[in-house]
């Protein structure tokens, strides 16, 4: 049995596609059999509940909650629900195969993992796919370039203590351009390097996915805007690269825990619940 793109076991609770990817959370009933199948794409599964045990090549392997498991395409295999168990996938479909076959190290095999930085990115990029706001496809793309080169990575070598310059031209080209909806393929381009690249490293160097740079300039900005100028909320919102005033209110709110409105009114009145403007440190 061969499973095309976006067609899944199970039953959907929810999809979407994004950045060329493929989303999926799916549910499966307790003492569910699948029949031996493969899937025409590669795809992550992020086992977020219960639990399963898979059947491939010979070998059987548990894959309970936190596990992530790596399938690459026409793999064969097959599974048998002990409990009720949901499962997060992540399918490269696509451009995106494009880009495993120009990978230095192949992604031919299955990978198991459990813990380290490869799934606590699956688990932010499914708060991603479960928050869906304007910003979370650069972030997804992101975060799914992340995990790929996690999984496909050479043994481990040295690394500079310092950005190359390439890096820094990147964060200097999102700091002019953080209002316009860039890719990371697009900003790898002007750099002249790889998007998995380009998108380890800016983590690595900087404490931020390129999409959450992108958000923390975009609110810094925002931040100025209400305590230093009288410019309206729907100004400040398409000047500062947000969908529209809406989606700038729930992002704003999200992190300070204040709409935009209270944020400036507790500096225009002194005493009144007063904030500290945003001030993270500066990738």
């Amino acid at each position: 049995m061969r499973l095309l793109s976006g067609r899944w076991y199970g039953s959907a609770v929810r999809q979407q596609r994004v950045a060329g990817l493929v989303l999926s959370e799916t549910h499966y009933n307790a003492k569910l059999r699948l029949p031996s199948h493969a899937h025409e794409c590669a795809y992550f599964c992020l086992v977020l509940q219960g639990g399963y045990t898979e059947s491939s090549g010979g070998r059987s392997r548990s894959c309970t909650a936190s596990a992530l498991i790596f399938h690459p395409a026409e793999e064969s295999h097959s599974d048998h629900f002990l409990t009720d168990a949901r499962c997060f996938n992540i399918q490269v479909d696509g451009s995106w195969l494009d880009r495993l076959r120009e990978l230095p190290v192949g992604l031919k095999e299955q990978r198991f993992l459990r813990g380290g930085i490869a799934t606590g990115l699956a688990l932010r990029l499914y708060e991603e796919f479960r928050r869906r706001d304007e910003m979370s496809p650069l972030i997804i793309e992101g975060l799914a370039l992340e995990m790929l080169g996690e999984i496909g990575r050479k043994p481990a070598v040295l690394h500079e203590k310092t950005p190359p310059p390439w890096l820094s031209d990147a964060r200097d080209l999102l700091r002019e351009q953080f209002s316009q909806r860039l890719t990371i393929h697009e900003i790898a381009q002007a750099v002249g390097v790889h998007p998995v690249h380009l998108a380890r490293e800016f983590r690595r160097f900087y404490g931020y996915t390129v999409g959450g740079f992108v958000r923390h300039l975009r609110l810094v900005y925002s931040c100025k805007k209400l305590v230093q100028s009288r410019m309206p909320l729907r100004e400040i919102a398409l000047a500062g690269g947000f969908f529209d005033q809406s989606h700038f209110a729930r992002t704003f709110k999200r992190h300070f825990g204040k709409t935009p409105e209270d944020y400036r009114r507790a500096f225009q009145h002194p005493g009144s619940d007063r904030l500290q403007p945003y001030q993270r440190p500066e990738a």
